[in-house]
């Protein structure tokens, strides 16, 4: 049986001078972390000031020559550049160093690709690398000079290896929109679904590897997959949890963010996102032990403001999770703002009644009064709102507390003709 190829990398990270050393530092830590996340073992790291970028290779020939012999030195076959790298770029510098060129986002989608597990994860992150694949397709076969006959099923006499290359991936990327469509035509039924249920659902948002997974599993009692790595949770996961104040919402795992995510899997993880974007809550939980926690902070600021989420008009509570460890060096000025070990549970009943909180300022009070046989509408309001007042009479029962501004409309259209204010 044939063994499978074991690479060993070499991790490049090209900056700028004007952008400072310490976030270099902090970007090739990130680069090296990304790569070790696919089992490659990293042999050489280093990050390259740069004063401009080199067309055809991005470094200069200096850099180039003095990164082969390293190459060829510690026997190494595959070169990370942590930053975006042209077709062209990429043949060129394959061609002199003799070994595998990825670039950030190749290697991102390598990722993705290792960790879906769901169908529709699996045809997300299929589509989004033979997009990026068919972009580069000109400059990444060896063969493409060939020239070869075919069937009329295959390609007419002549046709060059590119134009059927090409062919073949537009096809296959056609098959693969037309099955992303139906998966989500179903997450369109799932989400009118859950409209029709009256929980809130508070989704967990975060840059990769923050602890979201294990805080769903603390909050939930779940045992979604944990391992401490990045993006180790592609597909969404929903629980119901019930809150202090007894009421019922739905918690949402998702996939981290990271910085310069590829526009490719932006669109097709868009079915995914927007369930986040439907959230009646955002949890953000931010990693203290981070070097560059304010920065990935900033990051997943912009991806939410990507998917078009607007912080005015989205409840988002920032969650600093791992305060066991650097606890000491965070405190919180804001009511929005939560201090949290999801390991050790600390700081967790406070947040639960943070949300619990948050959801009680999107209610409003309602009154209404049933006649006492009437068990249905009432089993549903005990069940669906807070009920703060209840009181019977031979005749009556009359209910108060508070409600959601959904839910008030629900019961008015599950139970037509009952007025309740």
């Amino acid at each position: 049986m044939k063994k499978d190829r074991i690479f060993s990398a070499s991790v490049l990270h090209p900056f700028f001078s004007k952008k400072g050393t310490s976030t270099a530092n902090e970007d090739l830590e990130e680069a090296i972390n990304l790569t070790k996340a696919l089992n490659i073992d990293v042999l050489w790291a280093e990050k390259i000031k740069i004063h401009h970028t080199v067309p055809s290779s991005i470094f200069g020939m200096g850099n180039i020559q003095r990164l082969k012999n390293i190459i060829h030195e510690k026997n190494i076959n595959l070169v990370i550049i942590n930053t975006a790298v042209t077709a062209s770029q990429q043949r060129n510098l394959e061609r002199i160093w003799k070994c595998k060129v990825f670039d950030r986002t190749g290697l991102i989608l390598s990722i993705f690709a290792a960790r879906a597990r769901t169908k529709e994860g699996i045809i997300q992150v299929e589509l989004a690398a033979l997009t990026y694949q068919k972009s580069r397709l000109v400059k990444s076969w060896t063969h493409l000079e060939r020239q070869r006959g075919g069937l009329s099923f295959v390609g007419g006499p002549g046709e060059s290896q590119l134009e059927l290359d090409r062919r073949l991936l537009e096809t296959r990327i056609k098959k693969l929109k037309k099955q992303l469509e139906k998966v989500d035509e179903t997450r369109g039924l799932q989400r009118r679904s859950r409209q029709k249920v009256p929980y809130p659902i508070i989704s967990l948002v975060g840059y990769t590897n923050a602890g979201k997974s294990t805080l769903f599993n603390r909050l939930t009692g779940s045992t979604v997959y944990v391992k401490d790595q990045l993006f180790s949770t592609l597909d969404p996961t929903m629980r119901l949890i019930r809150l202090p104040s007894g009421r019922k919402a739905i918690l949402s795992d998702t996939v981290g963010f990271i910085s310069n995510i590829p526009t490719q899997l932006i669109a097709s993880f868009k079915s995914t996102l927007q369930d986040v974007s439907e959230s009646s809550i955002l949890l953000h939980l931010i990693d203290v032990t981070a070097t560059n926690s304010e920065k990935q902070y900033q990051d997943v600021q912009k991806i939410l403001a990507d998917i078009n989420i607007n912080p005015k008009d989205t409840c988002i509570i920032d969650v600093y999770n791992k305060v066991d460890t650097h606890g000491e060096k965070y405190s919180t000025s804001s009511k929005d703002q939560v201090l949290i070990s999801a390991v050790t549970g600390y700081g967790c009943l406070k947040l639960l009644n943070l949300i619990d909180t948050a959801l009680e300022k999107m209610e409003e009070t309602f009154s209404v009064t049933l006649p006492s046989f009437s068990s249905k509408p009432a089993a549903w309001l005990h069940e669906n709102a807070t009920v703060s007042h209840c009181k019977t009479t031979n005749t009556t029962l009359s209910l108060q507390g508070y409600i959601s501004k959904k839910n008030k409309g629900l019961f008015r259209k599950f139970f037509f003709g009952i007025k309740i204010l």
